[in-house]
């Protein structure tokens, strides 16, 4: 009897650019990102129905899950074409992404859409794009990269650049406002930053920079107090849209309500984009939230993992904050949804509904899989075991 082999798609052998990527690249982060692209799309079918009430205007009950189909297609594309490039291209789309970013976010304030009192998105007729999205990963790989061009101390102010792209990006951010993409950016870029080989003197400076930058943020807008005041009074302050959200995970249970079954889920305000985790906890109980959350511990601390044992100080820092960069929106967002912190807009990559955010996942992980691609020289036995040098501060 004939047993069955199974056989790679591609030879060890083969040298088209396709079967190298094929045989370099972390097929367990590619595959989890996917799974998490399918709960996606899974879950948008599940809202799709309750989240059209709020529009009279939409006739379709999965009009927002065909949609899903479609972004979570060009996300998948664009994460796979990313994941091609070399580190060099990583840069460069980097670079460009950064700076396309930062045009188009300064120029919202005159063609944005202003949308519950901020103004961050431009419509593009059949869908709004969200620039500050693209410029999270594009920032980050950025700022390793300066940050790696000054530890070479060649007379490179890498640190400076980084910082003044830092500062106009955040400065941006504010004008829109949009405090939560503030705070997100700015602890990734000071993790990079940390991982760069920062002076430890700097850290407290960092700190009591990051305190004072947080109690600013806090007096100058209201709707910041005003969260902060839902979240510590939640007898006294209207936590409507949390509240039931948390209803919501707790009906869930163990195993859910079924398929289509969720009740709570119809009472909660934007529900498939950033409380669509209280979705899948309603219909699919505590067993989906655990997977979901098992895959992204798995993509941080497997991406991690591989960054850190890179031998190029840029290619180890730009890699370790983009999972960074992942497992900290996600953090944030499941906080939210089980009210452990106050109430911010932030979509839970890969899942939430929302085409810039989908095609911005895409990019970040694309990117995070092209910088740790098994190539020649990239790991060396000990790597992880090698100390940055510090930066030179200006």
């Amino acid at each position: 009897m004939t047993q069955a082999v199974y056989s790679h798609p591609f030879s060890r052998n083969d040298q088209s650019p396709i079967a190298q990527w094929f045989w370099t690249v972390d097929r367990g982060l590619l595959g989890a990102a996917l799974a998490l692209m399918g709960l996606g799309v899974m879950l948008s079918f599940a809202s799709s129905p309750a989240a059209i009430l709020a529009d009279e205007s939409i006739t379709d009950p999965f009009h927002y899950a065909w949609r899903m189909i479609v972004w979570a297609s060009g996300g998948i594309g664009l994460m796979l074409t990313m994941s091609l490039l070399s580190p060099r291209g990583v840069r460069r789309i980097a670079v460009l992404g950064l700076l396309g970013s930062i045009v188009v976010m300064a120029m919202l304030p005159f063609i944005g859409d202003t949308v519950k009192g901020a103004a961050r998105w431009v419509n593009l007729g059949p869908f709004s794009l969200q620039p500050s999205e693209f410029a999270k990963p594009s920032l980050i790989v950025f700022a390793a990269w300066m940050f790696a061009e000054g530890q070479k101390g060649q007379g490179v102010p890498g640190v400076s650049i980084a910082f003044g792209f830092y500062v106009v990006t955040v400065a941006l951010l504010l004008i829109q406002p949009d405090i939560g993409q503030t705070l997100l950016i700015t602890t990734t870029f000071m993790a990079v930053f940390f991982m760069a080989g920062v002076p430890l003197r700097w850290v407290a400076v960092l700190g009591g920079m990051f305190v004072a930058g947080m109690t600013a943020i806090y007096l100058l807008f209201p709707h910041v107090q005003a969260r902060v005041a839902k979240f510590v009074s939640p007898g006294v302050e209207d936590t409507h849209q949390i509240d039931r959200a948390s209803e919501a995970i707790r009906a869930g249970g163990l195993v859910g309500r079924g398929v289509g079954e969720g009740v709570m889920k119809r009472s909660v305000p934007d529900l498939h984009t950033d409380f669509i985790y209280s979705v899948g906890a309603e219909e699919f109980g505590l067993v989906l939230s655990l997977v979901m959350i098992g895959l992204y511990a798995f993509i941080v601390f497997r991406g991690m993992g591989r960054a850190m044992k890179l031998n190029d100080p840029f290619e180890q820092t730009a890699a370790a904050g983009l999972f960074m960069l992942i497992g900290l929106q996600a953090s944030i967002n499941v906080a939210v949804n089980l009210n452990l912190i106050p109430t911010k807009g932030m979509t839970l990559p890969f899942i939430s509904y929302g085409g810039s955010s989908m095609m911005a996942m895409g990019l970040t992980m694309g990117f995070a899989l092209a910088l740790t691609r098994r190539r020649p020289g990239a790991y060396e036995p000990g790597a992880s075991l090698q100390r940055p040098r510090r930066l030179l501060m200006p």
